[in-house]
């Protein structure tokens, strides 16, 4: 099959930016009114913030969200829409390292994050076309697939009673492609279009009385005998709490959590509208995607069902959407040779934070509140801490959780800029192609 040259991959229409935008622009609220003084101020305007800042306003706290950016600029937007538990290691490894009963209570956590946001999805009315559509993850060696029969027999019954094997004989009913050796289903899992649940919060969150104030950077955060002052581009806000919800954002004005978080691009393209039978052969389940690569891909059909969005980690650093797209595209063709000549409508990346043990963190330091690190399956984890965190700054027993004093990880001169990541990138890269 002939594959379409460089120089004609782009649409005539193609855009670098989240495809996600097309339908919901970013809002313009950098003329916002930033108050002098609030009880709460939560520095980063994503899942995180809102969720964060509409629970305490509905509790009745006066409630401040700033942005350096517009609102929801960063991954909240950009994501590629996956809604899943968000507890990245195995039951065996949280046991060994945290013992039966903290592992049990961690992977509750998980399942009661993805159950909460499809509740308040539905309970909030926020029209963001959510659907428990499942998710397929699929296996790229038959060592992997082996792995994860494993796997599934010996995970915690509640984690894995509707959880059910595809062998490789029947891929076909869940993928257009013999790219893999089977996988699994995990029927709880869901989609949804981020920018459009954004679009949600924000809403509700201003409905509650929050201010969110956008292209007001935070430039220092002084903890004070009766709270915080926080020093902003626009001006000084006296503030009783703060809360820094800014993820793979995360910048040197907080280098605790900078120190802890390790963010990572990651690279999604759309492909421009596809015909109707062509996507029910590619993806008749419209299933959510994943494969067992540690260099992962993950994909989906568009709410819609006319384009491909498709992403992954394609280079070894950091580089620019219009780079990765040629790498993504060559990827995906691949898994479905019948794309070969699909151009690509848009290109994008967001910045997740992954931590060094895989899993999420929230907690206190130096009086101020955060929840960060979810690993690069944050949509439901985000927005389930961000609310725990809320409760947790109305003084609610609710928001406490399992990840409450857990040792947050960083390592011997690591600031910030993950240095290793290209080495890391290579070595899995490596292990992928190997098996």
């Amino acid at each position: 099959m002939p594959v379409i040259s460089s120089s004609k991959l782009f649409a005539d229409d193609f855009k670098e930016e989240s495809y996600w935008w097309d339908a919901v622009p970013r809002p313009d609220l950098k003329g916002g009114e930033l108050p002098s003084k609030a009880d709460l101020l939560v520095v980063g305007s994503g899942y995180t913030g809102l969720c964060a800042a509409l629970t305490a306003a509905r509790g009745g706290r006066q409630t401040v969200v700033v942005d350096a950016e517009d609102a929801g600029y960063g991954c909240s937007t950009r994501n590629g829409g996956q809604v899943a538990e968000g507890i990245k290691p195995y039951s065996d490894e949280l046991t060994k390292k945290y013992g039966a009963a903290r592992a049990a209570a961690i992977e509750r956590e998980g399942a009661q994050a993805l159950q909460w946001i499809g509740e308040f999805v539905a309970e909030e009315k926020i029209d963001c076309a959510y659907n428990v559509c499942g998710r397929f993850h699929a296996a790229h060696s038959q060592r992997h697939f082996e792995e994860q029969q494993k796997q599934l027999s010996s995970a915690s019954p509640g984690k894995s009673s509707d959880v059910y094997v595809v062998p490789r004989e029947r891929l076909r009913e869940e993928l257009g492609t013999d790219a893999y050796y089977g996988g699994l289903v995990i029927p709880k899992h869901a989609s949804l279009d981020p920018a459009k649940y954004h679009r949600g919060l924000l809403e509700r969150a201003q409905s509650a009385g929050v201010d969110v104030v956008s292209h007001c950077r935070v430039n220092n955060i002084t903890r004070t005998s009766g709270g915080f002052r926080v020093e902003t581009e626009r001006g000084m806000v006296e503030a009783d709490d703060v809360i820094i919800a800014t993820n793979g954002y995360t910048s040197p004005l907080t280098p605790w959590q900078r120190r802890r978080v390790i963010p990572i691009g990651s690279y999604i393209i759309a492909t421009e509208e596809l015909s109707p039978d062509l996507m029910n052969r590619l993806m008749p389940q419209d299933r959510m995607i994943s494969d067992t690569r540690k260099v992962v891909y993950y994909y989906r059909a568009s709410p819609d069902r006319k384009r491909i969005l498709f992403g992954g980690r394609v280079s070894h650093s950091e580089t620019d959407p219009r780079r990765s797209a040629p790498l993504l595209h060559a990827d995906l063709v691949k898994l479905f040779p019948e794309l070969a000549e699909t151009r690509i409508s848009h290109s994008w990346v967001g910045f997740v934070a992954y931590t060094f043990d895989n899993l999420p963190h929230v907690g206190v330091h130096d009086g101020a509140h955060f929840a960060m690190g979810y690993c690069g399956t944050g949509v439901a984890m985000a927005s389930y801490l961000g609310m725990r965190t809320g409760q947790k700054v109305l003084g609610q027993d609710e928001g406490q959780t399992a990840f409450d004093g857990m040792s947050f990880q960083t390592r011997p001169f690591y600031t910030g800029n993950p240095w290793f990541l290209g080495a890391a990138v290579r070595y899995y890269r490596w292990r992928d192609n190997r098996h």
